[in-house]
């Protein structure tokens, strides 16, 4: 999967690259349009979709990271004792 992406995302880069090159050496076009046109067509869409295609494998590695450290994660009240999911009561005055 992460190498297809990787293929993909080459691929798209390489042709944003040679429509950027056409541009800045077409008689019409300019320099500042080619690099708008990489910019713009290639490097923030692609920048986009490949960070929401990885956000899963993010999630496992974060998921993994937290189990080898031997829990859930940082204890909210930072003493390391285990939670106990209860509220004590509130005592009241007679």
């Amino acid at each position: 999967m992460i190498l297809g992406m990787l293929i993909v995302a080459i691929a798209w880069i390489y042709v944003v690259a040679m429509a950027a090159i056409a541009e800045a050496l077409s008689p019409q076009g300019s320099v500042l349009g080619a690099l708008f046109t990489f910019v713009l067509y290639g490097v923030l869409p692609l920048s986009i979709v490949l960070y929401v295609l990885a956000t899963p494998a993010r999630k496992r590695a974060q998921r993994r990271s937290d189990a080898a450290e031997g829990g859930a994660g940082v204890e909210p009240d930072g003493r390391g004792h285990a939670p106990t999911g209860r509220v004590a009561p509130k005592r009241e005055e007679p």
